[in-house]
């Protein structure tokens, strides 16, 4: 695990892409290229004033048109990070909640606690997308002595980097909420690692 530090001056701003069309349908939208609808192209661009009240010394983006074009609206110049895409569903990639759950009989399953099917295209384990994040974290920690960094990138990923910035094990991602076009800032309350904002969203929405 690697915590975000509560010692640099900048905070961490996490961004997550605009409305598409399977994340308003609620599928598991992991390496699909999914383009931004229309209104999640205008939510992108509502995130300009919000962000520009951040001195940002650093921003990356996962490689995702979703999350590029995000980026663009939000007037950020990014440097693209693999290790910011999403997670890898696997089978489960295009299917909603409720779907996997009649296929396995499990009304509980979730893939935070559950985890992708086994098989030929297993995807990924939430430790392995803990790791990514943990790498991303390490990326940042230099530049936030500078000022802000910005990470855009999608819903389980920025969840589980959350988790692991914040000393928590990755399921506890479980309990954040993120919703698309939406802006968490990071930072330290006395020394430890602490939410600062949660959900926020661009003045015309």
């Amino acid at each position: 695990m690697a915590p975000m530090s509560a010692d640099a001056p900048g905070r961490l701003v996490l961004v997550r892409h605009g409305e598409t069309a399977w994340s308003a349908a609620g599928r598991h939208t992991g390496r699909t290229d999914v383009p931004l609808t229309e209104r999640g192209e205008a939510d992108a661009r509502a995130l300009v004033p919000l962000l520009a009240r951040f001195e940002v010394a650093l921003t990356l983006c996962s490689p995702l048109e979703r999350a590029r074009r995000t980026a663009e609206l939000a007037g950020l110049a990014a440097e693209v990070d693999d290790d910011l895409l999403e997670w890898d569903y696997g089978r489960w990639e295009g299917m909603t909640t409720p779907e996997i759950r009649a296929r396995l009989g499990d009304p509980g399953w979730t893939v935070l606690d559950d985890g992708v099917e086994p098989g030929a295209t297993p995807g990924e384990t939430v430790e392995e997308v803990a790791a990514r994040a943990a790498r991303v974290l390490r990326r940042a920690e230099a530049a936030r002595t500078g000022g802000d960094v910005v990470l855009v990138a999608h819903g389980h990923l920025l969840r589980v980097l959350t988790a692991t910035a914040l000393r928590q094990e990755p399921r506890f991602a479980a309990h954040l909420v993120l919703r698309p076009a939406a802006v968490c800032v990071l930072g330290a309350e006395h020394g430890v690692p602490a939410v600062l904002a949660w959900n926020l969203e661009g003045p015309s929405r």
